[in-house]
Formats: C-alpha cells, structure tokens, sequence
C-alpha cells in the first residue's frame, strides 16, 4: 500500500488527486490531507479517506475542524500551521507527496518532502520557481524523486529520455533541439488589448478548457502560468530559456512536445483532464486507469497552433527576462504576481495592472544570487511590500 500525503487537498488538483485514490483503493492510500481555511471540505474528505492526519494552515481553522473530528468519533490528528505541514511531507508512512498547495506557502513543505526522500508529485510550480537550485539540489542530494504534475511539464517529461525519478542526463545528451512549451491562450486570446482594461475577475477565471482554482486562472489570463512554466521547465529538465518555445495551442489536446535533432517532434496527447498527469506520476513508471474520458480525436477534427502575443500578454515577456537573469528575480517576479493577482481577485486593481505591479516591482527590488533558502524568503518578503506599495500607489491615482 502507497501512502500519499495531499498538500492542499480541497483545491482542484487535491480533489482530483483523492479521484484517483479512490479508484485504486488496494493500491493507495491518503495518509494526510491539508487545507489552507476550507474546514467544510477538509472535514468531508476526512470522513471518506479516513486519513492518519488533518492540517489546516489556519490555527482557528484548525480548532474548527479538531471539533468537528472529536463529534464525528474520528481516529484523526490534527495540526496546525507551517510546522504540520512540515511534519505530514515527511511522515515515515508517506511515500508520496502530492504537492498541491498553490504559491509560495507551498516551498516549504515541498522542500521538506524533497530533503525527506520522498516521491514529491509537483504542481507547486512555485517550489521551482523560487529556489530552482536549491530545491533541485536538495532532490539529488536525498535521493527524492521529482515527478511533474503541471499537465505540459507531464508531458514533456513523458516525451522525454528515459530517466529516473526525473534526473535527466543532460538536454544536449539526449539529442534534443527545443522544447516547445503549449498553452491554451486562456479566455482573452483573440480579445483586443484595448478591451481588457475592464475584464472582470469572473471573465478572467472563465478558462475554455480547464477546471482550475481562481489564482491560476487568472495566471492562464495573463498567461503569467506560461511564464512560470517556462522557468520550471528549466530547472526540470537542465534546458537554458532560450531552448523553450511557448506555443499557443487552444484545443489543449496536444499538452507539450518536444523537438530532436534528427527533426523528430514528440507530442504527449490527452483530454484535458488533470487525472492524466496524475496518475502517471503516481503509477510511473507503470500505467494505471485514470478515470478519463478516453480522447476521440474525429469530435476533435483539428489542432491549431499560434505565436504567443507580448502585446496582449506582457506577463510572457517578462517571465522569459527573469529566467535568462536567474539568482532571486523568479522569486521576486512570483512574489509580485501574488500580491498583484491577490488585488485584482478584490477588485482592488485592473487586470492590464497586473503585469504593471510585476515590472515594477522588479525594477524596485535588487536581484542577487539564490545562494540560500534565507536570501530567497528575503526577496520574496521585499518583492511582496513592493508590490503592496504600488497598488496602494495605482489605488490613489
């Protein structure tokens, strides 16, 4: 029986992680599920999973649901905070880690994982994203494995090599010319720039093609998501930024494909259903049932192809320039995307404003080698008051 701790349980990769489980319940287990304040779903998927443990990174979240444990009868311990998620990645009963909690409060218990030795199934880019070096290294140094859950990182590690536990042995080793790297386009691909000075956080979260939490949406909106991507797939797979091509594929059939010397193009092709790349990472490197619609590529009849738009999609330029910098600029780029996304999810700022917040922000805040964990949270909290003191600035005008 594989233990798999779910961090970030309630959001929709958790949710579709626990999918998967429970069609192969001989095989897996949940042996601890966290949320960051949703008490009502953390409770619900307690009482079907019956896991070891429950952590709620909100302390009074977590009273709340100790309660409703305690009246339920449940054999389940509860934590709290930054130290019980810290505590779940690395239980001795744990083999997998779904790392599923979105932004930066996920760095640290993914890392733990990764220093644990543990299978880590990543779809917290920002692990990456922040600390590529350092979490890469703390991968190799503990003999983890590093598998990708991002639906285009899943694929382009399935298009890839052989490997083992995703350890490459080197871009230019394996034959291969690019990486090109598919995105969907998002809900305001063919909408004109003048327009989306008025998008609306609903409009923006209106994905054509993914089920996805509000944060990421608005990533796909922006395709700041792409611009992230691009910097994890850097570290994934040991590929300088210019070896990556962001190709705008609205169908989202094709997830990503990659390019070898001899003019081979390898495609990984699927309904786009996150149960896919979880399963894969799960099982790998076996297969197993996903529970997915199979794809019927006559209902599909065609696939379409774009260049990315800068002039719509600024947030792309930007990410492209922070990967070929390297050092903390993805943490401090992250960081003010955060803060920015957070602001526009309140109304608090217009969506062309995002990538605005996130220029400035770099142009603000210092860049410098990620020599430790403590320089990247640094640049990560600068980034942040930054970012905060412009949209306060924005807000006045």
């Amino acid at each position: 029986m594989t233990g798999i701790t779910v961090l970030g349980s309630t959001g929709s990769i958790g949710v579709n992680t626990l999918d998967v489980i429970a069609q192969h319940p001989e095989q897996y287990r949940a042996v601890a599920l966290t949320a960051n304040q949703n008490v009502e779903r953390l409770f619900e998927q307690c009482v079907v999973h019956r896991p070891d443990y429950a952590v709620m990174s909100d302390v009074a979240a977590a009273e709340q649901l100790q309660q409703k444990i305690q009246k339920a009868g449940l054999n389940i311990e509860v934590l709290a905070g930054a130290t019980g998620l810290e505590k779940v990645a690395v239980l001795p009963q744990c083999d997998q880690v779904m790392a599923a909690i979105v932004g930066a409060a996920g760095l640290l218990p993914t890392l733990a994982a990764a220093q644990a030795g543990k299978r880590v199934l990543l779809a917290n880019k920002e692990a990456l994203v922040m600390s590529g070096r350092l979490f890469m290294d703390a991968v190799h140094e503990h003999g983890a494995e590093l598998l990708p859950i991002d639906s285009e990182h899943n694929a382009i590690f399935q298009c890839m090599p052989e490997s083992k536990g995703g350890r490459f042995n080197g871009f230019e080793d394996g034959g291969i010319e690019q990486i090109l790297l598919t995105g969907s386009g998002g809900p305001f691909r063919t909408v004109d720039p003048a327009e989306l000075v008025n998008v609306t956080p609903d409009q923006a979260c209106a994905h054509p093609n993914w089920v996805m939490g509000r944060k990421i949406s608005v990533d796909s909106a922006t395709m700041m998501n792409k611009g992230l991507e691009l910097i994890e797939a850097c570290w994934l797979f040991a590929v300088p930024p210019e070896k990556i091509q962001i190709v705008v594929h609205p169908q989202s059939i094709i997830h990503s494909m990659v390019e070898y010397i001899d003019g081979s193009v390898l495609a990984q092709m699927g309904s786009p259903d996150m149960r896919i790349p979880i399963a894969h990472s799960m099982a790998w490197p076996q297969r197993m049932s996903s529970g997915v619609e199979r794809l019927n590529l006559f209902d599909v009849a065609r696939l379409d192809f774009e260049r990315p738009d800068d002039v719509r999609f600024p947030c792309l330029r930007l990410a492209r320039t922070v990967a070929e910098q390297g050092g903390t600029a993805a943490a401090i780029l992250n960081a003010a995307n955060e803060i920015a996304v957070e602001a526009f999810l309140d109304e608090t700022l217009g969506f062309m404003d995002i990538s605005r917040v996130i220029e400035e922000t770099l142009a603000d805040v210092s860049a410098q080698a990620a020599a430790s964990l403590e320089i990247v949270l640094q640049a990560d909290a600068a980034a942040r008051e930054v970012a905060q003191s412009h949209i306060v600035r924005l807000k006045i005008k």
